[in-house]
Formats: C-alpha cells, sequence, structure tokens
C-alpha cells in the first residue's frame, strides 16, 4: 500500500509547491495596480476603476513620491506562510472549534443514530440519497452563500458512504459539488451575484427563472457523475480513486446506533441550529463568529442532553480539535498563496491583461469572460473579492463588445463558482479534502470530467445569451 501511496503527493507538498512558484512568477511579472474607490453601497469595500491600471514605474515615473515596488525577498515562500495562516484565521478556527464540537456530539451517539437511520432507510436507494443531498446543499449556496458551513458534514457523510460500500470522495462530491454548482448557478447569493449584479447595475430579479433552470439541470449531471462513480465502486471496490487511503480508524461505525429519545432531541437541536444560522445570515448579517458561538453552544446543550461529565465533555472536544491540525495547516498554507500575490502586487496585472485579450465578438468575447474569470478565480478565491476586482472590467466590455451585462455576471458566476471545485488556492477546498483524507491529485481525477461538462453547458448558454445582447 506504502508504494502505491507514494504516488500521490501529499496536498501540503502541492500547495507549498505552489507557495514557490507564486513567487517564482512575481519575478517575471510586472508590478502594477489599478485605482480604486469606495462602494457608494458599502463604504468598507473598494471597487476598481475600469481603464485605471499603471504599473508601479509608471506611477513613479509620474509620481515620484510613490515608492518602486520592490521584488519579494527570497525568503518570501517562508516568511509570508504566518501571514497566510493570519488571514486564513476566521477558517482556521472554524475548523478547530468544529472539529471538537462535532467529536462532542458525535460521542452522545447521536450522528451515528442518525447514519444509521440514513443506511437503513436509504441504503438501497443511492439515488435519491445523493441526488437530495447534493440539491440540498446547491440550493444552500444559490440563495445565501452557504459553503463554511458545509464542512461539519464532511466527516459525517465519509462515515456514512463507507458503511454503504462508497467512498470519501463520494461524500466530498455530495458536498463540494453542492457548493460549486451552488455558486456557479446562484440566483440571490449575497457574496456573488447580488454584488455582482450592484456593479453591472442589473436588476437583482433579472434571470432569476433561467439560474435556478441552470441549478436543476447542472445538479442533475453533477448526481449522475457521482452515481456513475458510486456504481464502479459497487462493482469493484478497488477502482476508488482513495484506495491507497487508509480509512480504518475515524470513520468507524459504533455497534450501538439505536435511535434513542435523547439521540433525536440532539439532531433536532443540530437542524434547528442550522435554521437559526441561516435566518440569522439572512436577518442580522451573521457569518462565522457567530457560527462558532452557536456550535460551541450546541456542545454544551448536546452534552447536558446526553449528560456527559464536564471533563469527559473537554477530553473529546479537545481530540477531536487535534484531529484537525492538518486541515488548519493545509488551509494557512493554501491562504499564503494568494498572500504571496498580494505582497508582489501582480494580481492587478495578471487581472489586466487577460481582460486585454478578450477579443471584440460578442459570443467569443463571452466565452473569453468565461475564462477571464476562471483564471481569475486562482488568484482572487473569494467570490467577493473577484467580483469587485473584475466586474468593474467586464461591465464596460460588455458594453464595447454587444455581450450584454447579464451575461458578463453570468460569465462571473460561472467562473468563479465553478472553479472553485478545482483551485488549490481554495482554502476550504484544500481543508474539506483534508477532513475527508483526500489527496487533491485523486481528487482531480474525479472532478475534471464532471467540469468539463459544467463548462460545456456554460459555454453553450453563454453564447445564447450574448447573441441575444442580454
Amino acid at each position: 500500500m506504502s508504494a502505491k501511496a507514494s504516488r500521490f503527493p501529499h496536498s501540503l507538498v502541492l500547495i507549498f509547491g505552489m507557495i514557490v512558484v507564486a513567487q517564482l512568477v512575481s519575478y517575471l511579472i510586472p508590478a502594477g495596480t489599478f485605482d480604486r474607490l469606495p462602494d457608494p453601497a458599502n463604504p468598507a469595500r473598494e471597487m476598481v476603476v475600469a481603464g485605471s491600471y499603471q504599473t508601479n514605474e509608471q506611477r513613479h515615473a509620474a509620481n515620484p513620491s510613490i515608492e518602486e515596488a520592490k521584488p519579494l525577498p527570497w525568503h518570501a515562500s517562508l516568511t509570508l506562510i504566518p501571514k497566510g495562516m493570519e488571514k486564513g484565521q476566521e477558517i482556521i478556527f472554524l475548523v478547530f472549534i468544529v472539529g471538537g464540537v462535532i467529536a462532542v456530539i458525535r460521542a452522545t451517539g447521536a450522528i451515528d443514530a442518525m447514519i444509521g437511520s440514513a443506511i437503513r432507510r436509504l441504503g438501497g436507494r443511492p439515488v435519491l440519497l445523493v441526488t437530495g443531498m447534493l440539491a440540498l446543499f446547491a440550493v444552500g449556496s444559490s440563495t445565501i452563500g452557504m459553503a463554511e458551513e458545509y464542512m461539519p458534514f464532511i466527516p459525517i457523510l465519509v462515515a456514512m458512504c463507507l458503511a454503504l460500500k462508497m467512498d470519501a470522495i463520494v461524500a466530498m462530491g455530495i458536498v463540494y459539488i453542492g457548493a460549486g454548482i451552488g455558486y456557479g448557478c446562484a440566483a440571490h447569493n449575497p457574496f456573488t451575484v447580488v454584488i455582482a449584479k450592484g456593479i453591472a447595475e442589473q436588476p437583482l430579479d433579472e434571470g432569476v427563472l433561467l439560474r435556478w433552470g441552470l441549478l436543476a439541470l447542472m445538479v442533475a449531471i453533477g448526481a449522475h457523475h457521482i452515481l456513475r462513480y458510486a456504481k464502479r465502486l459497487r462493482d469493484d471496490p478497488s477502482r476508488s480513486l482513495v484506495a491507497h487511503v487508509d480509512y480504518s480508524t475515524g470513520y468507524e461505525m459504533p455497534d450501538d446506533v439505536k435511535v434513542t429519545g435523547p439521540r433525536a432531541l440532539i439532531v433536532g437541536l443540530f437542524v434547528a441550529m442550522i435554521g437559526v444560522f441561516v435566518w440569522g445570515v439572512d436577518a442580522q448579517g451573521w457569518y462565522i463568529v457567530e457560527l462558532e458561538a452557536m456550535f460551541l453552544g450546541l456542545a454544551i446543550v448536546s452534552a447536558a442532553v446526553a449528560r456527559l461529565s464536564p471533563n469527559r465533555v473537554a477530553e473529546v472536544f479537545c481530540k477531536g480539535a487535534a484531529e484537525m491540525t492538518t486541515t488548519a495547516l493545509l488551509i494557512g498554507f493554501a491562504r499564503t498563496i494568494e498572500q504571496v500575490l498580494v505582497e508582489a502586487q501582480v494580481i492587478d496585472t495578471v487581472v489586466n491583461y487577460i481582460a486585454e485579450t478578450l477579443p471584440s465578438q460578442s459570443s467569443l468575447a463571452a466565452t473569453g469572460m468565461l475564462f477571464v474569470q476562471s483564471i481569475c478565480n486562482l488568484f482572487i478565491p473569494s467570490g467577493s473579492g473577484q467580483a469587485y476586482v473584475t466586474m468593474p472590467i467586464m461591465t464596460p466590455l460588455a458594453d464595447l463588445t454587444g455581450t450584454g451585462r447579464e451575461t458578463a455576471v453570468l460569465a462571473y458566476q460561472f467562473g468563479d463558482g465553478l472553479t472553485n471545485m478545482i483551485v488549490p488556492t481554495n482554502a476550504l477546498l484544500m481543508g474539506m479534502l483534508a477532513m475527508g483524507r483526500i489527496p487533491f491529485v485523486s481528487w482531480l481525477k474525479f472532478i475534471l470530467p464532471l467540469l468539463i461538462k459544467l463548462y460545456v453547458v456554460a459555454i453553450i448558454v453563454l453564447v445564447i445569451a450574448a447573441s441575444q445582447q442580454w
């Protein structure tokens, strides 16, 4: 087994390699920036001024008081890792807290009882199980931008899929394909489509039905992709893309999976907590800090319901959090890639260059916008950040090429959401893969064929939309 496993680089090796590559690339690309102005709707955010890009040399020549850009020091790949950790601290602390809380809830037996019930009810109907859960995650991402909130479900679904003779790839696919499609076809996501439409000055209700239809179509394609892989596993378990990974510990099902009154109550509390958090995000602007607080509260109440002693809760919590160390490290290292590019001031240069390469013909321009946004997502993994950097540029380009502003918004959504499923700079993706013990290379082999199918659909939609100057 070790010989086979050695062919697959550890995710940390891949990410650190990308940090080094990012630094080397920064020496080849001129530093430059766009002008930025406060967003009138939210002064705390800044918007890029289209056509304002200048290299740092040009800015210094025009105004000598502006310091010339200095290349990154040779040791930047090492010294910027702590900064990457700092930038990813919200997600890193969420991982530790969620890991501890899930361990506490699992110690009550509630999670395993829930999994056992699902296996008994849907074990023989994988189509309903996979499609239903995939659609649920997609809708959550499409409507209120849920993504980080899905992290606790990874170990739960891995345990369930292993019990159903599937593997961790299936579990990860259910969660992250759902999230990626949800973002790519978002109807009301406040972190992506709402911001992009605001910059493009497009009505929020325009294209909503199209986006819901695309969501349904892409969910069906995603479910088919997962189910075909799952069938291959049932026919021959050795064909699993993670057959070389040891899942003998950490995800096993206990003997006692009986659904008792206290366990059912704890599951109900978990569902109620998610519902309250969804309301809080929409109505109160809650985010990660509030989610962490709710998880901690859930652990305390669940421990009381199950009559776990305080010492037992503390021991289990610390153990569960400790098991998330690798995940937390990968998130911090992944954020370092972006930090290197930010410190080198080359992100705006890349965005400006690829924007200038767009063709003038509308259907080609729409397709070009999709690939531009896809490339930008590698450098700017934040959906809202990408909107604020690229949409001020894409909006006037859409007018000049006759592509249509709504088409430009769709291209942004596809480029951001779909590539979220594959870019290693996405800290959340890398963290979830670590939770499921899935090597990045194995995930690539699974997800690339699906992305090709989804991109074909996206290109067809964009060409039709551009031809209508939508």
